[in-house]
């Protein structure tokens, strides 16, 4: 912004300056013509009706023409070129002795430049001596400098631009392929090597490369901290649960017990969860293979499905891949078919195709589904609509800490397919900020 400013002050003074030559150029060629009317009258001064027979210029021969002259004696005598048509050129108060230059109406209200000057010619006699111009011919020799310095300005302008354009491209190309490699190697778990780019960014390079570092042992620390808290505190609960169910063997009411021991490991299987993908999400730049991972979760719950006297129907696009950490995604899969076939009649179903820049996930189930307009409470942390079947309520509340840390969208639906739920999860290719997570009747 200085820069252009910087350019229309000069291209504003350039102009100011250049037109003022120009009208400097046009006074200084009048007041040469009234130089030349001086000589003439002097040698005419007993015969002042001569003058324009010794004036050899036929612009002052022609009506109108834009170039004009008068004289006019102290005793009201006035004399004009032959141009001024019997107009009469106005004349300064006073009668200066010194050259007057002005602007004035001349024939026809045409605005002309004059140069007015009082002399005493040599035998006494005192004549006003006047010469006029159109200022046409200014004004357009005005308007193509104007033009031709403003097409100037334009082309360097543009020269400057494309230099200044191509200047910043040059430089912000090596800062743009270390963003891009910043990317790749954080996904490779490699370093950047400060000889790919220019001197003045390894330095830069360098302290990135220590900052991916720090950051892969602050993920890598979080969730090996994470599975070892999990792995310690599966052991007192076991131990608990064991205790619990000895205790309801000897005829001892535990239901309420076994009740809230379920409910501590789903908070703390959802407060793991929560931590995992704090320390993975986006940032992590994960890719999973879901194909794979659906093909796994068919195998196993079909089995499951046939042992209760169901069934299980799966549909995957091959080749499918998630910018997701692969327990995370098989966390989410796992919780939302296992309340498929808690709460299904007859047939549950799983399916995963590409869509719209991201990767949908769809699964369906016979049940009896959400109310409508209850589907909001099932999205509440340990929300549970009916506590006939067993459970905690926290699978999906895990299911959507899960998912906002890779920005995906969950949506609950009625089942077109099999007629009750539909969970429909979204997987954007692409990382972007968490979304909220919607219901749908």
């Amino acid at each position: 912004m200085s820069a252009m400013a910087s350019i229309l002050v000069g291209v504003v003074v350039l102009l100011s300056s250049i037109e003022d030559n120009v009208l400097e150029r046009f006074d200084r060629s009048l007041a040469d013509r009234h130089s030349q009317l001086v000589a003439a009258l002097n040698s005419a001064a007993d015969a002042p009706e001569t003058l324009e027979s010794r004036l050899f210029d036929p612009a002052y021969a022609t009506p109108f023409s834009g170039r004009y002259w008068q004289i006019s004696s102290d005793d009201g005598r006035v004399y004009t070129s032959s141009s001024t048509f019997g107009f009469t050129l106005q004349e300064p108060q006073g009668g200066p002795e010194d050259l007057s230059i002005a602007s004035i109406s001349g024939p026809e209200d045409e605005r002309v430049r004059s140069v007015f000057q009082q002399i005493t010619l040599e035998d006494g006699s005192v004549w006003n001596v006047s010469v006029a111009e159109s200022l046409t011919a200014l004004t357009k020799e005005r308007m193509q400098t104007r033009r031709s310095l403003l097409l100037a300005f334009v082309f360097v302008g543009l020269l400057g631009l494309a230099g200044s354009i191509v200047q910043t491209t040059s430089i912000l190309r090596p800062l743009d392929k270390l963003r891009q490699d910043v990317a790749t190697r954080w996904e490779q778990d490699r370093d950047l090597k400060s000889t790919d780019y220019p001197e003045e960014v390894a330095p830069l390079v360098e302290d990135i490369n220590e900052l991916l570092s720090r950051n892969r042992d602050v993920v890598t620390r979080a969730r090996r901290q994470a599975a070892d808290l999990a792995h310690a505190l599966k052991t007192p609960t076991a131990i608990l649960r064991n205790e619990l169910a000895l205790l309801s063997a000897q005829n001892h009411d535990m239901g309420a017990s076994l009740d809230a021991l379920d409910r501590v490991d789903a908070q703390l299987g959802r407060s793991l969860a929560r931590m995992r993908a704090s320390n993975s999400g986006s940032a992590a730049r994960v890719r999973t293979d879901l194909s794979k991972s659906i093909d796994r979760f068919t195998r196993l719950f079909s089995a499951m499905a046939e042992k209760q006297g169901k069934g299980m129907r799966s549909a995957s696009a091959p080749f499918l891949t998630i910018r997701m950490d692969k327990q995370d995604i098989e966390e989410v899969i796992g919780n939302m078919l296992d309340n498929a076939l808690k709460w299904c009649e007859n047939e549950i179903s799983i399916s995963a195709s590409k869509k719209n820049y991201g990767v949908e996930i769809l699964i369906e189930d016979d049940g009896p589904g959400i109310p409508e307009g209850r589907e909001r409470d099932a999205l509440k942390s340990g929300g549970r609509l009916d506590s006939s079947k067993p459970g905690t309520g926290l699978g999906l509340a895990i299911a959507i800490d899960l998912l906002q840390a890779y920005g995906a969208e969950l949506n609950l639906e009625r089942s077109d397919a099999l007629g009750g739920l539909a969970v429909r999860i979204f997987i954007p290719s692409r990382a972007r900020p968490a979304l909220p997570l919607k219901a749908a009747a």
